[in-house]
């Protein structure tokens, strides 16, 4: 599987890059606990699991970059050790011999508000505090990583006209006096929780220059967001609220390949009516003691293959 310099090679090609991932480390200096569906979580551990991916990563001497796919920590941290918790797991991600680029999630948000949060991940803000931009690691590829609670509930001032928006969307669609209860909701209604969110007009126009210009450049795009973009990948719980939105402007062009997330805490696969591949991956913070749950993935000009460790199972995205 693996070539002596650590890369996977596919029929003897060498990639035309590779990076490291990891998503959901979700940590906190408290005893562990279980989720709402009572799976244990590991909140001291999963730091423990980061460190052992950087210290991979750093091994391979290969990967261009790494990616946290977000909640970088609990949103049970005590909020007086909020700031450094999320300092604490910034400085581990900051021993990769390497740029790192994050995103928020929703345990992000439960800690720090945007203003303190996202100078301490180093993100740009294009958009009055929102936290989507796009890079380009070769020529021949572009990442664009989206902010999945622009429109949100938390991580803005009560008083926003994006937490007002958002109140209003779930007070139509979800009838529980609990906006985090799915109760009585039905299919694909079940993802009109208050954890999840939506992209914005602002950042959905954002995204549609964003692919008209990669198609230009005769880029292919990898999209990376927090939380998932296709039924098939994942719960229902944690589908982004305006998916089938994002999806059809994604599905105007054919340089999407892959759109890569996290938020569901298990691995997830599908591919979409389009051909375009949806990867979703387990998350740090579950993983008992001594196992972990990160990958190495290695790009080609055709193909995207993850070679997961320990709990995140190996996958080649072929198009």
């Amino acid at each position: 599987m693996g070539s002596p310099s650590g890369l996977a090679t596919v029929q003897g090609r060498q990639p035309l890059f590779s990076f490291g991932l990891i998503s959901d480390v979700q940590y906190a200096d408290i005893p562990d606990g279980r989720s709402f569906h009572g799976v244990p979580r590991y909140y001291r551990h999963s730091i423990l699991v980061l460190q052992r991916a950087v210290k991979e990563w750093n091994a391979l001497q290969k990967h261009k970059f790494v990616m946290n796919f977000g909640d970088i920590v609990d949103g049970n941290c005590p909020k007086d050790q909020s700031l450094n918790a999320v300092k604490k797991v910034v400085d581990e991600f900051a021993r990769f011999r390497g740029p790192v680029y994050h995103m928020i999630g929703n345990h992000c948000l439960y800690n720090l508000p945007r203003s303190k949060l996202l100078p301490i991940l180093e993100i740009q803000s294009i958009d009055d505090g929102c936290a989507y931009y796009d890079f380009s690691p070769v020529p021949e590829y572009r990442f664009v990583v989206l902010d999945a609670f622009d429109i949100s509930a938390v991580g803005w001032p009560k008083d926003h006209p994006r937490t007002l928006e958002a109140l209003k969307f779930l007070r139509e669609r979800n009838p529980n006096k609990d906006k985090n209860s799915p109760r009585g909701l039905v299919g694909l209604e079940r993802r009109f929780l208050m954890f999840n969110g939506g992209i914005g007009k602002e950042q959905m126009e954002w995204l549609d220059r964003v692919l008209q210009d990669a198609m230009k450049l005769k880029q292919k795009v990898v999209i990376c967001c927090h939380v998932p973009l296709d039924p098939g990948a994942t719960d229902y719980e944690a589908l982004l609220w305006n998916y089938d939105e994002v999806m059809d402007v994604i599905h105007r062009y054919n340089c999407v390949k892959v759109c890569l997330g996290g938020h569901n805490h298990r691995d997830g696969y599908s591919i979409d009516s389009h051909g375009v591949h949806h990867r979703v991956f387990e998350a740090a913070l579950e993983c008992p003691p001594g196992r972990n749950a990160y990958g190495n993935v290695d790009v080609y000009d055709d193909q995207i293959s993850l070679v997961g460790i320990d709990r995140i199972e190996s996958i080649d995205m072929q198009f």
